[in-house]
C-alpha cells in the first residue's frame, strides 16, 4: 500500500517516535499544516515553531520540576498529554485555555511563585504558560533512537489525531505534588534525570 499525504512517516520512525497521526495533530496547530508535513517529509529531524491556543496550550516548566510533574501525572494521576524536553525546559501540552487559567489558579490557591517571598518553602517555581497569541518550538518528530539532540526530544510523543490533554486543574494538582516532593527530598543529591519510559496505554 502506498503512503498517503497524511502518512509521511510510516517507514521512518520507531515506536518511540511521533506517529503519522501525531504529526498530523501537531501540524494542525499551524496556519499551513500541509507545509509543515512537507517540511517533515524532507527533514524529519527539524524542529518547528507552532502557534498555541487552538490545538493546544503549553505549560513550560524548569527541567527537574517539570519531570517531577510528569512523574506524578503518570504515577498517581491520569497520565499526561504529549510532553517534550527543549533546551533545559519541559513542555507539557495542555487543553486550549490552560495558559490563562493555570496562573490564576496558582495565585488563588497561593501556590504561585510569589509565595516564596512570603517564606513558603514549597512554592511552585515560575511556569511559563503559552496560549493564544504565543508560539513554541517543538522537537522534530523523531524518537530517542533517532537523530534528535538530547536537549530537544519527545518524552511522551503524540500518537493520535485527538490526544487527551490535561487541563489547568490537573496541572495545578501535579505542580502542587511536585512542589511538596521537592521540599521532602531536597536534602538528597539530585536524582538521575535519564530517560524514563511512560506506559502510554494508560492515557485516556
Amino acid at each position: 500500500m502506498s503512503r498517503t499525504q497524511d502518512e509521511p512517516f510510516a517507514d521512518r520512525f520507531d515506536i518511540s517516535s511521533v506517529t503519522p497521526d501525531g504529526a498530523a495533530w501537531l501540524a494542525s496547530a499551524g496556519t499551513y499544516p500541509r507545509s509543515t508535513l512537507a517540511l517533515w517529509r524532507e527533514r524529519p529531524d527539524a524542529p518547528v515553531v507552532l502557534p498555541c491556543g487552538s490545538a493546544f496550550d503549553v505549560v513550560n516548566a524548569p527541567a527537574i520540576f517539570g519531570r517531577r510533574m510528569v512523574d506524578h501525572l503518570w504515577d498517581e494521576g491520569p497520565g499526561s498529554g504529549p510532553v517534550a524536553a527543549y533546551r533545559g525546559r519541559i513542555l507539557l501540552f495542555a487543553t486550549p485555555g490552560t495558559a490563562q487559567r493555570l496562573p490564576s489558579l496558582l495565585g488563588w490557591e497561593e501556590w504561585g511563585p510569589d509565595s516564596a517571598e512570603r517564606g513558603r518553602a514549597d512554592s511552585v517555581p515560575p511556569l511559563l504558560c503559552h496560549g493564544k497569541g504565543d508560539a513554541v518550538t517543538v522537537p522534530a518528530p523523531v524518537g530517542a533512537a533517532g537523530r534528535a539532540p538530547l536537549d530537544s526530544r519527545w518524552l511522551v510523543a503524540p500518537d493520535t489525531r485527538r490526544p487527551w490533554l490535561p487541563g489547568a486543574e490537573i496541572l495545578l494538582w501535579a505542580a502542587v505534588r511536585a512542589a511538596r516532593a521537592t521540599v521532602r527530598i531536597s536534602i538528597f543529591p539530585p536524582a538521575d534525570q535519564g530517560a524514563k519510559v511512560y506506559d502510554v496505554s494508560r492515557r485516556r
